[in-house]
């Protein structure tokens, strides 16, 4: 979104490895074309952040082990019909953003663009699961618990463990999901999530509220949308790091002056499309290397720039993963109909391939059914990126990240390796997952058979 360009074109490979603290993003490109910018909240785009343990895990994703690397996912409810705002953290971000619109938007004579990050609705950290933990926990109060209609929520249909795709029983086992849940808990879980939602869309609503009360609204193009989704038990997984349309079909909402209102768009969009559309709203030349395009054609009267209905959004966007829980790197291609998903080298691992139309809870795989569509879906893939020479840059940078990480580490290895987030497994058997990991850093990097 900030870059504007594919994962493997920055090589941003997981959650530490992104972009470069001085990339140029389209807010610093607006800036310089006398744009009043700011930012507030959550920004975890460029390369330093996030813990230890989701760095090692990703590091690691080719050792021969299998480790619960997240606390069971479970609901925590504050009992409060009045608590209103539990995750304060956002709520203090967005006061923060209502407050910079109120006494500086306002008497800006130049336009603004102003950037609102929010953890919600993602899953609160779990410290029940011990020192080191994830975050596991679908957190919420009362309040926001009564908006859901528990009769609505859909229990998802799980296939039986043994017939998992490889890849997603590897990331149901990290995600600590393979044990039995009862439907109960389940839709608690969904309900859960659909509460922290809807306190998303309050926050949002402060801040369309204050534009409103500013007479900003009517001149101000407002974009919601998000890096991921929720799988919330779907596929019997919870969090993100998957191609399925939970974890990877975000919503994104645009409008304002010049925006067609209450239109639904079916077009498969990106996020790296954000980027051009950024200055394409502002009328700056919008650069030729971006792999994103400008969205204005697709939701807008009237465009600034001519240039654009030249290069109009190709039938398809491509997705990529490289980080932690999923034990090869990902690749989907998606067209409005069809979803083509390859891994790895393309060889090692089988592919996925899902009509949405027709099974939108992608349940079936069908690549091996209908080879002729999976062959085509495979070679425009590889047209768009060599994903077997990605893969194994990816299994190279895992390598070499992990030997320095150790060598920093020194005679303290053993023990900080061990009480990383997987340490409830790790500790049954220390031994035998450090022999591992000495195996794995002995054999070549080109990726393992699964």
């Amino acid at each position: 979104m900030w870059s504007g360009l594919f994962t493997h074109l920055t090589e941003s490979w997981n959650n530490f490895k992104g972009l470069d603290p001085n990339y140029t993003t389209w807010m610093d490109i607006m800036e310089k074309h006398g744009y009043r910018t700011q930012k507030f909240g959550k920004l975890d785009y460029t390369s330093g952040h996030h813990s230890i343990s989701n760095r090692v895990e990703a590091w690691t994703r080719d050792v021969a082990f299998l480790l619960r690397q997240e606390g069971r996912p479970m609901v925590n409810l504050i009992p409060k019909k009045t608590k209103v705002r539990v995750m304060e953290e956002d709520w203090k971000n967005t006061d923060r953003a209502v407050n910079w619109l109120r006494k500086g938007a306002i008497n800006y004579t130049q336009p603004f663009v102003l950037y609102l990050g929010l953890n919600l609705p993602h899953p609160y950290p779990s410290p029940s699961s011990g020192e080191n933990f994830g975050s596991s926990t679908f957190h919420t109060s009362l309040y926001w618990l009564k908006k859901v209609s528990f009769d609505d929520i859909k229990v998802p249909t799980w296939l039986p463990l043994s017939e998992m795709h490889p890849i997603d029983y590897y990331s149901s086992y990290t995600k600590n999901c393979t044990g039995k849940f009862t439907e109960k808990e389940i839709k608690n879980i969904r309900a859960f999530y659909y509460a922290m939602c809807a306190e998303t869309d309050a926050m949002l609503g402060e801040i369309i509220w204050a534009l409103h009360q500013l007479d900003l609204l009517e001149k101000t193009i407002v974009i919601y949308t998000s890096d991921h989704g929720e799988l919330a038990m779907e596929h019997r997984q919870f969090y993100k790091m998957s191609m399925y349309e939970a974890s990877a079909h975000v919503p994104l909402l645009i409008m304002g002056p010049g925006i067609k209102a209450n239109v639904q768009l079916s077009d498969v969009v990106s996020l790296v499309d954000i980027y051009p559309t950024m200055l394409d709203i502002a009328g700056i030349p919008v650069p030729q290397n971006l792999s994103g395009y400008s969205l204005l054609p697709l939701s807008s009267e009237v465009s600034k720039n001519e240039h654009k209905f030249k290069n109009l959004h190709p039938p398809w966007i491509l997705s990529e993963f490289h980080g932690c829980n999923v034990n090869a790197s990902t690749y989907m291609l998606r067209t409005n109909q069809w979803k083509y998903i390859a891994y790895s080298d393309g060889a090692s691992i089988s592919p996925q391939l899902f009509d949405v139309s027709s099974d939108p809870d992608e349940l079936t795989n069908i690549a091996t059914e209908f080879p002729e569509i999976t062959y085509s879906l495979d070679q425009k893939l590889r047209s768009i990126i060599n994903y077997p020479k990605v893969s194994a840059s990816v299994h190279q940078y895992n390598k070499e990240q992990f030997i320095k990480w150790k060598q920093s580490i020194g005679q303290n290895y053993s023990k900080v390796i061990a009480n990383l987030r997987w340490h409830q497994d790790w500790l049954k058997e220390p031994r035998k997952y450090e022999s591992a990991i000495d195996q794995w850093l002995k054999t070549s990097t080109n990726p393992k058979k699964i």
